[in-house]
């Protein structure tokens, strides 16, 4: 076991601090939970999904108006579908 000797400079300033050290805490910071960049990024999806179901659903609607030989949104008659 090797131990360390002490040394003290014999000209210049020495620095000495034999206080009491204990422990600083500091005030917690709040953290998001989620990111800003990650909401925006759900929030982009969320409104692609409901785009697509808008999206779906017409095409749904308008495929069951031309089966049953309906009027089409812009006024013209569909045919209906031949099996």
């Amino acid at each position: 076991q090797t131990t360390l000797q002490e040394v003290l400079p014999k000209a210049g300033l020495v620095y000495s601090e034999k206080g009491n050290l204990s422990e600083v805490l500091c005030k917690p910071k709040i953290m998001p939970l989620k990111s800003i960049t990650l909401e925006r990024l759900e929030e982009m999806e969320k409104a692609a999904a409901q785009l697509t179901q808008q999206q779906e659903a017409e095409m749904a609607a308008g495929e069951n108006a031309y089966a049953s030989g309906q009027q089409a949104e812009d006024g013209t008659m569909m045919p209906p579908a031949t099996d």
